[in-house]
């Protein structure tokens, strides 16, 4: 698969939930509306669409939600994913989850084939973290990273920037991420999903925060790529990754190799655009994959040079009104 402007589309993204266990503030509304489960495509439907794009050059797959974990059954699709790997048809099968079930799952990922996951905790702090996500419990997910590397699980540590939230604890999380051998990845706020609370005045482009942690760190750029749109540079100190996904002050639009999937078989061909594909009903229409295969490369005939993310001071309101767990972190 080549976009219009001849980047290969290696990298999709599956939202298999909208749902999750926490609100976190800059995600969800604290009173959602999730889909009904009707509308959701089953783990058989996804198997089948995750693996046409694998057949299509699809070499890294993520799930992730809503908290991907929260889906009734979900090890059963994660196994069946793990074949692509063990035959080599795909270099990488992660997820993406917020830990609060790491406990019970780490090491059914493990046996599965996977061999990294990204975490989401953006503060250290256990009253604080209940803030951020209305009403989590921080030993919930301390409690699953540990589970992750008792099985073996590589974790990176994904934590959004917030002015005056959690500004003061990025000295903290490095080191804390060098003593339990994470890496960390910094993030910053992306208008997307009409919200509670005021995410455009929490936004805090990175380049101020690099610009700090370079008076206590020794941050060397890094070459290393993980598939994604982080940008790495490797701390001296620690040894660890700290890498930085600026898609407000620097985008990573020019290299973009990634599509996403939701729950129903919309694809999005732009994290920041609205413009989508229905895959469910070509999926549907037939048990051979031709109708299928006719849209994904119809949608990809249409991914967009980059992105439209701006804050919007003025009238306060997101670029894309879909929520974040709509189309997958």
């Amino acid at each position: 698969m080549i976009d219009p402007f001849g980047r290969p589309i290696t990298y999709l993204r599956v939202s298999v939930t909208d749902r999750c266990d926490l609100r976190c503030v800059y995600c969800m509304a604290e009173d959602m509306e999730f889909l009904p489960k009707r509308d959701l495509l089953s783990l058989e439907e996804l198997d089948r669409l995750c693996s046409t794009f694998v057949d299509l050059g699809v070499r890294k797959l993520r799930l992730t939600g809503g908290e991907p974990l929260v889906r009734r059954n979900v090890m059963t699709l994660i196994n069946s994913l793990g074949r692509h790997v063990k035959s080599g048809a795909l270099d990488e099968l992660t997820l993406t989850t917020n830990g609060t079930r790491l406990a019970d799952f780490a090491g059914q990922l493990a046996d599965a084939g996977i061999q990294r996951i990204n975490v989401s905790l953006d503060t250290l702090d256990k009253e604080k973290f209940r803030t951020i996500t209305r009403w989590g419990d921080l030993s919930k997910v301390i409690a699953g990273l540990e589970a992750a590397k008792t099985a073996g699980l590589k974790v990176k540590i994904n934590t959004v920037a917030m002015r005056d939230v959690n500004d003061n604890e990025f000295n903290r999380m490095i080191e804390w991420c060098g003593d339990q051998d994470f890496d960390l990845t910094f993030i910053e706020t992306m208008p997307m999903g009409d919200i509670d609370g005021g995410r455009t005045e929490q936004y805090l482009p990175l380049s101020i925060v690099r610009a700090n942690l370079g008076q206590k760190w020794t941050l060397e750029d890094d070459c290393y790529q993980s598939g994604g749109p982080a940008r790495y540079t490797l701390c001296r100190e620690t040894g660890k990754r700290v890498g930085f996904i600026t898609p407000m002050t620097h985008n990573f639009c020019e290299s973009c190799n990634r599509v996403r999937l939701t729950c129903t078989g919309t694809l999005y061909m732009c994290l920041g655009q609205d413009d989508a594909a229905d895959l469910r009903a070509p999926l549907r229409q037939s048990e051979s994959n031709e109708p299928l295969l006719s849209a994904i490369h119809e949608a990809i005939s249409r991914k967009p040079k980059g992105h439209d993310f701006f804050i919007d001071r003025r009238h306060n309101r997101p670029a894309v009104t879909r929520h974040m767990s709509v189309t997958g972190g």
